[in-house]
């Protein structure tokens, strides 16, 4: 019989893995149009596939992509309001990318720049368990720094 373990994470995701499992998983919250309850999407953590989710061109890309993509907001950077937004979002098996959350947020305008930057991206090369594309859970932040 095999046990299954689960810890919440932020408030935003259940990490589900069965003890000697190769993959862990866990749930991430969705948003829902019709309002009726919680949803939940199954994906695979980062460090836990074979082949990770990669930015195209790489992670220098994905810096640069970060850094011209990014707008300060005035009012914030006239405040001299500064920090790194860190954000939760999934690369589903086709690329693309989904479920932006807030996992630490800094301020309000900040928070709403960082999660347009990442909800804009353009697909990913998706991650992949045992050569099969999954949808993997990707943590990255967003720095403001004036």
């Amino acid at each position: 019989m095999t046990t299954l373990l689960q810890i919440a994470v932020a408030g935003l995701a259940v990490l589900s893995f069965a003890p000697g499992t190769s993959a862990q998983k866990c749930r991430v919250h969705c948003t829902s149009n019709h309002g009726s309850g919680n949803n939940y999407k199954e994906v695979y953590e980062y460090d836990y596939v074979t082949q990770k989710p990669t930015f195209p061109g790489g992670h220098a890309q994905l810096i640069s992509y970060i850094n011209s993509t990014r707008v300060y907001p005035q009012r914030a950077y006239e405040r001299g309001i500064q920090g790194r937004v860190t954000l939760s979002f999934v690369i589903e098996a086709d690329g693309s990318v989904s479920n932006v959350a807030i996992l630490k947020g800094v301020e309000e305008s900040l928070n709403r720049e960082a999660v347009r930057i990442i909800s804009k991206m353009p697909d990913w090369e998706p991650g992949r368990l045992n050569g099969h594309p999954v949808p993997v859970r990707v943590i990255q932040t967003v720095p403001f720094r004036k």
